[in-house]
């Protein structure tokens, strides 16, 4: 379950791996470390906001970018200490929206719709200003986010499923007057049932621009996804990237 401050506990991220399977496979993840491997540059640092259990860090840091991490959840930092390569990431703990780290850094990401785990505007801004805080200039900031599924809703409804398996249902519920959403995830294991909710807060590209310029930074890539594939009004998610201004 989610602890009192709304982020990962020790239940979840002792299963989130396995839980998140089809996240930590070599085709998903490869991809995104090109990018962020070819941002950091050489000698470059990398900072990871909600690093969690090192999806991306591990493989990245494998690549000789120095990678430093921000998370709030102990419980999935022990996880990411746990694995091969992980005793030499440096973690801080606290909120990624706030906390600070010595130095600065080439490259900062936030990935996996992690933004939308800031449940407010105005803590998003204050990613976003940490971000660029942290960023040497001409540093990028990296976002991987799904654009609001609101076209799948219907006059009345609230509710959109995005798992329907064998013993396992995942469904979003909006409210679009606050621009939030929770995704519900329900299992049944063994004639068990569990059911956990998430509160999140989308957000538009367009906002997340507005966010950006904000905090002294302005787009320089929008693409469907890691493999660069042109955004369209069709596409269902965003990878964003964002400059801080040289000067």
């Amino acid at each position: 379950m989610l602890d009192e401050d709304g982020y990962f506990g020790e239940s979840v991220a002792a299963s989130y791996d396995e839980s998140s399977a089809e996240m930590f496979d070599q085709r998903v993840v490869e991809p995104a470390v090109d990018l962020l491997a070819e941002l950091a540059g050489d000698g470059g640092r990398a900072l990871e906001f909600g690093i969690g259990t090192g999806r991306v860090a591990l493989p990245l840091a494998a690549r000789g970018v120095q990678v430093h991490g921000i998370d709030m959840s102990r419980a999935m930092v022990e996880r990411l200490r746990a694995k091969p390569g992980g005793d030499g990431i440096g973690v801080t703990i606290g909120d990624f929206a706030t906390a600070e780290v010595e130095g600065t850094f080439s490259v900062a990401y936030l990935v996996y719709n992690t933004i939308m785990n800031l449940t407010s505007q105005d803590a998003q801004v204050d990613c976003f200003r940490n971000a660029a805080a942290h960023l040497e200039p001409g540093g990028c900031f990296v976002i991987e986010v799904a654009v609001p599924d609101l076209r799948r809703l219907p006059p009345g409804q609230n509710a959109v499923p995005f798992r329907v398996a064998e013993g396992r249902l995942g469904f979003d519920l909006y409210d679009v007057a606050s621009q939030s959403v929770s995704s519900h995830h329900v299992s049944v294991q063994d004639g068990r049932g569990s059911h956990l909710a998430v509160p999140f807060r989308y957000v538009w590209p367009a906002e997340l621009d507005l966010m950006a310029r904000l905090a002294g930074m302005r787009l320089r890539e929008r693409w469907d996804g890691w493999t660069r594939e042109p955004f369209t009004s069709d596409s269902r998610q965003h990878v964003s990237v964002w400059e801080k201004a040289a000067g």
